[in-house]
């Protein structure tokens, strides 16, 4: 990741203690983890530091990551879950193409047309085409936005078809816990959009390895 476009001038530590720090945070549950192993490298730092850190710079991490993203698939699988902000019940809106690539998220307040459409929207800005079919789950609110905003994509709406969208809220999920979980809706929109671009390059595939790469890896052990 290149080090030199946020803003490091004033900051105690050097660029590349500043990044190391904020990508840990990605693949560790919690800040207080990524305190301890850096603690360990003879370098100290409260997990509250390392907190603001990734609030400073881990959206203009993820922000590098997608201008260098290739373009995603042509099928694409929006979904929703239930979140707990503050206490109040609102919802986490994701969406990944049919290899796992989360192509963006939103927390919306309902669960209506309205919502799904602004969804929509936001997934199509700045895009030059549109995807090839679009699978949701039986949610009404996801077919009527379907109708208005993309009639022209082939839409598959099943309970089974959109396991893909259910498995990526997983990462967010397990994240959640240890944090006990969110406080303000602005910064749950901004971690978890940049949690879901830099997470997933501390967690590979292993569905696309080949079976004598995992032969070969377990002998090794």
């Amino acid at each position: 990741m290149d080090t030199a476009v946020p803003p490091y001038k004033g900051f105690r530590f050097p660029p590349e203690v500043i990044a190391h720090a904020v990508w840990l945070v990605s693949p560790f549950p919690a800040e207080l983890n990524v305190a301890e192993l850096l603690f360990e490298r003879g370098i100290q730092v409260s997990y509250e530091a390392i907190r603001l850190r990734c609030e400073r710079f881990g959206p203009a991490y993820a922000a590098g990551l997608r201008r260098r993203q290739p373009r995603p698939g042509d099928r694409w699988h929006p979904d929703e879950v239930f979140i707990k902000v503050n206490g109040r019940m609102r919802f986490l809106r994701r969406a990944v193409d049919q290899d796992g690539n989360v192509l963006d998220i939103l927390v919306t307040d309902r669960r209506d047309a309205k919502a799904a459409k602004r969804f929509f929207h936001r997934l199509l800005k700045g895009l030059e085409y549109v995807p090839r079919v679009i699978v949701t789950d039986k949610l009404r609110s996801s077919g009527a936005a379907h109708r208005e905003v993309i009639p022209s994509v082939e839409h598959r709406s099943s309970k089974y078809l959109n396991n893909r969208a259910g498995n990526s809220h997983l990462p967010a999920r397990r994240r959640e816990y240890p944090m006990q979980g969110f406080r303000r809706v602005g910064t749950t929109q901004r971690f978890l959009a940049s949690f879901s671009r830099n997470s997933p390059h501390f967690r590979p595939h292993h569905h696309l390895w080949s079976r004598c790469r995992s032969v070969r890896a377990w002998r090794m052990r």
